[in-house]
Order: structure tokens, then sequence, then C-alpha cells
């Protein structure tokens, strides 16, 4: 069940996608306007996720997963009858809250489930889930664009979510779940309040950073520092926390969280700009992206189950440090790519990014869900699935700002809204120092983890 609710959450993540050219060029806007559709959506998740972590320990984990279904389902009929972008970003906006729902209780339910023993295998068949969807998303995504339209990705799990939500019905066995932590938790409101400001200041800043004039610039920054530093003075004041400082305090916990962050951050540069070459560049049909985007998610498929039954045995250290240098290594050979590469060489970078993420994840959670107290294992896992969309959320704005940035500057000021084929050196310039940028977080995510002591 939770498998399923993974499995559509990164289905409709991996065809959005590969449909962002098709809807820049059908709103006639422009690349940072039309990443507002993947923006929006995750920064929904980021801020709610630690909110529906709570709430589900404290009012069911399955009713909270449940109706996370059911909001996902209505959003993404509304977002195939979009008119305009700005309906289509208020309708993400929705579906990111079903997704934070999904995802907050979802790890939680596993634990309930699975043995300590045999956590990573259960994560690990998660991982599994993943991987489908995200290998199923850019063919079907594909395909849809180049014989339909781009409002068909959102119809496409619609059947499938509301079929899981009936069959939840009887397997989550809601009935059973305890509600008498409802009566001894209070929820944090100031805490999520300044906390949604942070996140919101936050992606302004990073994503649409290279608009503003240095003053509004500064100006952000100083109300996030300000934001942030009373949110943390907040916090430690509180009986329970939005955020338990107690858990940042173990190496463990912090360890899993920054590389979680890190790594979500370089596959997302990555799987946003890989699109844009293709068609832009290459001039690969809708359909045959998504075959091509099919090769990480390929990789993640066979890696992910063999990588937690290996933390089972050997830990997450070792497991979490290759996998990082692994994907640090296929980013600077993809910093490579031009006019001239062939397919299978693209293919075969891809699959090496995707194993290099199979080998780091599912070690990665477990890490944490194997170690941390019952009271704690919703907003525990709210948090590193907080972290690892605040990770997406970093490397979108980073893959849409610096990418513009350099191909302005190349460019003489052009812009892929207005792309012509003059403007493809200056694109593989933007692109490979944006790679660039990806490895070098990736290295950093490898040294941290080397660092941590299991």
């Amino acid at each position: 069940m939770v498998a399923a609710g993974v499995l559509i959450s990164t289905m409709d993540s991996s065809m959005i996608n590969v449909a962002l050219p098709s809807i820049m060029r059908s709103f006639s806007t422009s690349l940072p306007a039309t990443e507002l559709v993947v923006l929006v959506y995750l920064s929904t998740i980021t801020i709610t996720l630690v909110v529906w972590g709570h709430l589900a320990d404290i009012y069911g984990r399955g009713r909270t997963f449940l109706l996370g279904i059911l909001i996902f389902s209505g959003a993404a009929l509304g977002c195939s009858f979009a008119g305009s972008l700005a309906q289509l970003v208020v309708m993400r906006s929705i579906q990111g809250v079903g997704a934070a729902m999904m995802m907050s209780s979802g790890p939680a339910i596993i634990k309930m489930v699975f043995p300590p023993d045999q956590l990573g295998r259960g994560l690990g068949l998660v991982g599994l889930a993943t991987s489908c969807g995200l290998m199923s998303g850019p063919v079907v995504s594909g395909m849809l664009i180049q014989y339909f339209s781009w409002r068909g990705i959102f119809l496409v799990t619609l059947p499938f979510s509301l079929a899981m939500f009936v069959v939840g019905r009887f397997l989550l066995q809601l009935n059973q779940e305890d509600p008498a932590a409802r009566l001894n938790r209070r929820y944090d409101w100031k805490g999520f309040l300044l906390w949604a400001v942070a996140i919101l200041l936050f992606v302004g800043l990073i994503s649409f950073y290279e608009l503003m004039s240095v003053r509004i610039s500064a100006f952000i920054f100083t109300c996030f520092l300000l934001v942030s530093i009373t949110f943390v003075l907040v916090e430690r004041q509180v009986q329970d926390p939005l955020m338990p400082w107690i858990l940042f305090r173990r190496r463990y916990f912090s360890t899993a969280t920054i590389t979680a962050a890190l790594s979500f951050s370089v596959l997302f540069i990555v799987i946003l700009l890989i699109p844009f070459y293709l068609d832009y560049t290459l001039k690969l049909p809708a359909d045959r992206i998504g075959l091509v985007m099919l090769a990480l998610p390929s990789s993640l498929v066979i890696v992910s189950p063999l990588a937690g039954w290996l933390y089972d045995h050997i830990g997450a250290r070792i497991l979490t440090t290759s996998g990082l240098a692994v994907c640090c290594l296929a980013i600077v050979s993809m910093a490579r790519f031009d006019t001239e590469t062939p397919i299978i060489e693209i293919l075969v970078k891809m699959s090496l990014l995707g194993a290099g993420q199979a080998i780091f994840l599912s070690p990665n959670s477990a890490s944490i869900l194997s170690r941390v107290e019952e009271r704690y294992t919703g907003v525990a896992s709210g948090i590193l699935a907080t972290a690892r969309n605040l990770g997406m959320l970093v490397g979108v704005g980073l893959a849409g700002s610096v990418f513009s940035l350099f191909f302005a500057r190349y460019s003489g000021g052009g812009d892929l809204h207005t792309f012509q084929a003059e403007y493809i050196p200056h694109f593989l310039l933007a692109l490979h120092w944006t790679f660039y940028l990806a490895a070098s977080l990736s290295a950093v995510g490898c040294l941290l983890s080397s660092l941590r002591n299991s």
C-alpha cells in the first residue's frame, strides 16, 4: 500500500519533468515561470511534511495516508483542466499537500510492519516502487505528449489512486490505530508559520535572485536569516517542537538528513535540465526523451533491493559514501555532453547516476528509522522527507537560476523561450557549468557521509 502511494507520487514527479518544455511552449512562458510548476509542488511538500508527520502520529498514520491519496487525486484532475499557468500552479500546490501526507506517513507505516532486522529490505522495496514510478513516468509522459497533450499526464494516475484508496480502507486497519497520543501532544503552529515563511523566502532567493536587484536580494536574505533565527529560538522553548532538536544533536540523524538533501539537489539538477538538452540540442521527440530518461530509474529498480539487503548486513556508512561517490563520477562525465554525444553514452551515464542514488537512498533512510524512538517515528520520517524535498527545491532552483545566468551571459542575454540554433554552444556551456556545480554538491555529500558513525 505504501509502495503504491510512492509509485504514483514519483511517477507524477518524473512525468512533469519531461512535460516542462511542452508546458512552456503551451503557455508561452519563460523557464523561470514554467519552473513554478515544479517549485510550488516541492515547496508545498517541504513546508507541510513535518506538519503531517506530527499529525499522523497524533491522529493516525493510515488515516493521514488515505486522505492524502484523495487530495492528490482531486488536484491532479484540476491540473489537467488548468486554463493558465497560474491555475496549474495553484492545483500543483494542492497536489503537493496530498503528496506530503502520503510521504510523511508512509515510512512510519513501513517501520510498524517490518521487524528491525528487516527494515532495510522493507525500505529497499519502497525504493523499488520509487524506481518503478520514476521509470514509467518518462515513458508514459513522452507518449501522452507526443500523441495527445501534456494535460493527459495528470489523468493517467487517477484511476489507480482511487482504487488504491478503496483497497487501503481495508489494508491499513484504521480502527486499530491508537488515538490516545492526541491528548498528550500539542501542535506547534507558531513554529509551523515561521518554518513556512523561511522556506518561501529561501525558495524565492535561490530561484529568482537573477531577476532581483542587489538591494532586494539583500533584503530577502536578511529577512530569511531573521525568520530562521526566530524559528530556532521558538522551537527551543515549546514542549512539542515542530523540529525536535534532540534528534538533530544525534550525529546519525543530522548526517543522514543533510546528505539526503544534497543527494536530491544533485538528482534534480540533472533531471530538470536533461530533457531540455535532449529537446533543444539533440532535437529528440517527446516520446524518445521519455525513453532516454528511463535509463536512470531502470538502474534504481535493479540496485535498490540489493542496497537495502546490504544495509541489513554491513550498515550505512560504506554504502551511502559509495553511492554519492558514484553520483559524483556520473555527473562529472555528463559535463562532457555535446551535440555529437551518442544516445548510448547518455543512457550509460544516466544509469550510473541512478545506481549511485539507489546505493545511497535505502541505507540512508534505514539509518534513521532503525534507531529513532517510536514516539519520534512519524516526525523523523517527516523530517527526512522534508530534507529530500528541500534538496529537490534547491536542485530545481539552482538548475534554473545558475543555468539561466550562464546561458544569458554566454548568449548575450538570450532566453530559452526564444531559443535558436545559434544558441546551442551557449546552451552547452551553461549546462556544463551547472553540472560541475552538481558534482561539487555530490562530493560534499560523499565527504559528510564518510564521517557518519555507522
